[in-house]
């Protein structure tokens, strides 16, 4: 079950770079979105970041000039059906996620493999409502995917071994490191790191630390790159939510309740880097505390 195809689902921020890694990598890559507006952003943003990897020494013009090639765009999702891999990298909502692989259905060679980069979505239950639940996995990357190591593969519970076989190899060929995951709620890194941020939120809502305080305990006592006020910023506040909501609901276990603060600063869309204001205020020339 050789891949040389790719057909990603979204050009936003994960869609993109997929997209990427993907083309760097020696696939032929098609990506659609509903956009030519989402399309050609996710385009620039690509040639951008493979402009750093070069101006770092980190790929040749002449692969990036080749990796740029391999990338073609499309407004029509039905056009994906021909590749041997799909990975939906749609938004974080599992209505839409189930309306993309309904439509795709019927022009999908028998032998696809379809995936979802969901972050905390049941594998199982997307799966179940195609006509090849044991050809579904979660190919769930990490933000930002040209420079994350990691990739979770989840298997469904009707997920088969060449399957999973075909997308560890896939891993390996794009130079990074699989981590397999039970299908179970956020699987393994969101159902360790989206807890440890909604405690944060927590220790900023109980005024037992301001956000720069807590920020600065995590970088400097835990040795954190990111504190995980400005980590969750970075995800969006929004996607943490939806995590710990996914978590609540799906583990029926008090201590993944969402705390209010989160659920308050959401309300007010305040959503962290991507509309300049969490718990950071990003309109300035730094950013400053909103707490």
């Amino acid at each position: 079950m050789e891949i040389k195809s790719v057909g990603i689902v979204g050009a936003g921020q994960m869609g993109n770079g997929i997209a990427h890694v993907f083309a760097l990598a020696g696939f032929d890559v098609v990506m659609n979105d509903i956009s030519q507006e989402a399309l050609d952003a996710g385009m620039a943003l690509i040639d951008r970041n493979m402009e750093r990897q070069v101006s770092r020494g980190k790929v040749t013009e002449a692969d990036k000039a080749a990796a740029m090639g391999r990338i073609r765009t499309t407004l029509k999702l039905t056009e994906l059906g021909q590749t041997d891999l799909i990975i939906e990298a749609a938004t974080e909502r599992e209505t839409v996620k189930q309306a993309i692989f309904e439509d795709l259905l019927p022009h999908l060679k028998p032998t696809t493999i379809l995936t979802s980069n969901t972050s905390s979505i049941s594998i199982t239950r997307l799966a179940s409502r195609t006509d090849r639940p044991e050809k579904f996995m979660g190919f769930h990357f990490m933000n930002p995917v040209p420079v994350m190591q990691l990739v979770e593969l989840i298997r469904g519970i009707a997920t088969d071994e060449p399957t999973y076989k075909a997308l560890v190899a896939v891993v390996e060929k794009l130079g990074k490191t699989a981590a397999s995951a039970e299908d179970f709620p956020a699987f393994i890194v969101n159902r360790i790191l989206m807890p440890m941020i909604n405690e944060a939120v927590y220790t900023l809502y109980e005024g037992v630390g301001n956000v720069r305080s807590i920020d600065e305990s995590l970088k400097l006592g835990a040795n954190h790159p990111m504190g995980p006020l400005e980590l969750a910023d970075f995800i969006g506040l929004d996607t943490c939510l939806a995590i710990m909501n996914v978590l609540h609901e799906g583990l029926a276990d008090t201590k993944y309740r969402p705390c209010p603060l989160l659920t308050k600063y959401v309300e007010a869309g305040w959503l962290g880097r991507k509309t300049q204001r969490g718990f950071y205020d990003y309109r300035g020339e730094t950013p400053v505390p909103t707490r």
